[in-house]
């Protein structure tokens, strides 16, 4: 990890925050970044908690990478898919801790965690790549389909609404919602409680029930995520 991304380990589980000292874009440079510090989570066999810093979980994918050319947008858009999808499927429990706005690529990597604590404030969380004049694609279709209500999923993929932390705990986005100060207190409670599951039961049993959403992710990034598209 070099500016982007820190990686704190204690004895029950480790800390991953982005940090970019701006809105937390989901670059190419961040996606690298997390997953160096993921792959060190594997190798500490831990408990996860990825967060932001003050006021922004993340402001979605760097917009910049689009006026880049194809293989670079290319690049930004199949990393970050798969890391949405490393989250998902991750061998120990993560939990995002969401300290304020989630932009698109920002909250797929939030509904993929397991378990997903807002901080309470005027913040917006959401997918609102339409009203950008962008087309949702289809691996964050299919992380969406994985944890929003159904009253919620039409509103949040075709309409881009935004909502507040706590509407968005009725959406599907967030778990609960927390005092901004509390937010990694109650996150370590949490992340504390999952260190005494049993890890290959748990493993075991997420491959069982995410099994058809992994499936369908990957097929979309297969299929629509290249450079012939």
């Amino acid at each position: 990890m070099n500016n982007l991304v820190s990686y704190e380990k204690s004895d029950e589980f480790a800390t991953i925050t982005m940090d970019d000292g701006k809105v937390n874009v989901i670059s190419i440079p961040m996606i690298k970044e997390i997953n160096f510090a993921l792959d060190q989570a594997e190798r500490d066999r831990t408990v996860v908690i990825l967060t932001g810093r003050q006021g922004i979980f993340s402001a979605g994918f760097d917009l910049s990478v689009f006026d880049q050319g194809p293989e670079r947008l290319h690049e930004m858009m199949s990393t970050g898919a798969e890391l949405a999808e490393r989250v998902m499927a991750f061998p120990t429990p993560v939990v995002a801790a969401c300290n304020g706005h989630a932009y698109p690529m920002g909250a797929f990597l939030m509904l993929s965690a397991d378990i997903r604590i807002g901080a309470k404030g005027p913040y917006k969380i959401g997918m609102n790549e339409v009203a950008i004049g962008i087309t949702v694609p289809l691996f964050a279709i299919e992380i969406a389909k994985h944890r929003l209500t159904p009253a919620y999923f039409n509103r949040a993929v075709v309409n881009a609404e935004m909502f507040s932390p706590e509407e968005a705990v009725d959406a599907g986005f967030l778990d609960m919602t927390v005092a901004e100060e509390d937010l990694l207190a109650v996150s370590k409670q949490s992340a504390k409680r999952l260190c005494e599951l049993d890890m290959a039961s748990y493993r075991a049993t997420k491959t069982k029930a995410k099994g058809s959403t992994l499936t369908a992710l990957r097929q979309a990034i297969e299929t629509e995520l290249t450079l012939e598209k």
